[in-house]
């Protein structure tokens, strides 16, 4: 089947799902290294198709269980329109279309975002504290990970010597903090990159497909790791400062912000993007998945590995 007939067929299929009388404006958008993401417009209804590829065995549905769950408690992010598997032969979400940019650079350098950026750092935390609020129970499925293990056990798989990702994942060890008071909903990827803004700021948080139980501090901390700072020498996703972001944090959630556990998780999450940066120029290396992306994202490993002596400097 060509593309021309591959998109008709689409259409078509969307158009018996949602009972629209037109699909129009049916294309496909880039990016997305797991997914394919479509816009279309049903009966004049502006909608985003994403449909799973195979080999990806995440649980689409689970997405969309938790993207209900935090649109229903107010998270500002799209609305679950229908979603499921057997329709359209592959698991997929069909969600209202939320107008704005997810281009970091674009964010933290354009004039036309110049007034949102003052305002980022307290709605990125005001987003959060209404997740971290949901009861985790109100989501069946949702895991709670041990990611230090799980991450020191890919690392070991992998066979890569790293020294300074063995001195991280020693500090991380030695200084674990205790378990959280309380088990929130993580998102578990956010960042800028996976937040819609627009010219007044937050609009939509995106890309749910990794969240977990676990401690509300993890999504906090993911946001200030360097490489999410895209160039910007502020921390908090490239617009904030750790007190803004703590005050702001409680301010909304009622929950003090321990900085020292912040520091664990950023520390963390440098370790964890470096060593994702490994899986995913390893994918290319064996030819799982040929890929200049893919490919070049393996030079990003000895960056995060400077970023951990950065983090670290003084403390181990």
């Amino acid at each position: 089947m060509g593309n021309d007939d591959a998109a008709s067929a689409l259409a078509t299929a969307l158009g018996e799902l949602l009972g629209a009388q037109q699909i129009t404006d049916l294309r496909r958008l880039s990016g997305g290294a797991s997914r394919e993401t479509w816009r279309f417009a049903a009966d004049g209804r502006p909608l985003i198709l994403q449909r799973q590829r195979l080999g990806d065995i995440r649980d689409m549905g689970l997405e969309a269980r938790v993207l209900r769950a935090a649109h229903g408690a107010g998270v500002p992010s799209a609305e679950v329109v229908e979603s499921g598997s057997a329709q359209l032969g592959c698991p997929f979400m069909v969600l209202s279309a939320v107008e704005g940019e997810t281009i970091a650079r674009k964010i933290l350098r354009d004039d036309e975002y110049a007034q949102a950026r003052p305002l980022l750092t307290a709605q990125l935390a005001q987003a959060l504290a209404k997740l971290h609020a949901l009861d985790p129970s109100s989501v069946p499925g949702l895991e709670t990970p041990d990611q230090l293990h799980q991450y020191r056990e890919m690392l070991d798989t992998l066979g890569h010597p790293h020294p300074t990702f063995e001195l991280a994942f020693r500090w991380l060890e030695d200084n674990r903090p205790s378990p959280p008071e309380r088990e929130a909903i993580v998102h578990g990827d956010f960042r800028l990159g996976n937040v819609i803004v627009g010219a007044d700021g937050l609009r939509a948080v995106i890309d749910w497909e990794l969240a977990h139980r676990g401690d509300p501090v993890e999504d906090l901390a993911w946001m200030c790791v360097k490489a999410w700072r895209f160039g910007s020498a502020r921390p908090v996703a490239g617009v904030g400062d750790y007190g803004e972001l703590a005050e702001a944090y409680e301010q909304a959630s009622g929950a003090a912000v321990d900085l020292a556990r912040l520091l664990w998780w950023e520390v963390f999450g440098t370790l964890k993007w470096g060593i994702m940066c490994i899986l995913q120029a390893t994918a290319h290396l064996s030819g799982m998945s040929r890929s200049h992306e893919l490919a070049a994202i393996g030079r990003r490993v000895c960056e995060n590995e400077y970023d951990l002596f950065l983090a670290l400097d003084g403390r181990w």
